[in-house]
């Protein structure tokens, strides 16, 4: 099994959930969270004062899944999340070693 967690710009969030819905994924996890990358936030005004946004509100979606889809999701992803600017987002892969439904006690693949 495989966990793909994928940060992306807010108002992409929806056309990615809709692609993985689309491929089958029933299941994925997702939070609002804050951070930056390399373009380390920007500046804004307000009230005539000039003031630092350095962590900037981004979505992450935590898919895990048996390892044959990771290819499919990952590209479904790519597609749907891009917009070719900096803060587009990242992809991260690692390895699951066990899956265990809590309410059944199913485990592997069949608990996911």
């Amino acid at each position: 099994m495989t966990k793909i967690e994928a940060i992306v710009q807010p108002n992409r969030f929806d056309a990615v959930k809709d692609g993985l819905v689309d491929l089958g994924i029933d299941g994925m996890t997702v939070s609002e969270v804050r951070g930056h990358g390399r373009q380390k936030g920007h500046t804004e005004m307000y009230r005539g004062h000039e003031y630092s946004v350095d962590l900037l509100p981004k979505i992450k979606i935590e898919v895990v899944t048996e390892d044959k889809l990771v290819d499919s999701i990952i590209e479904v992803i790519l597609k749907t999340a891009a917009t070719g600017k900096i803060g587009d987002g990242k992809i991260f892969i690692s390895k699951v070693d066990e899956a265990i439904r809590i309410r059944n006690q199913e485990r592997g693949v069949t608990a996911l």
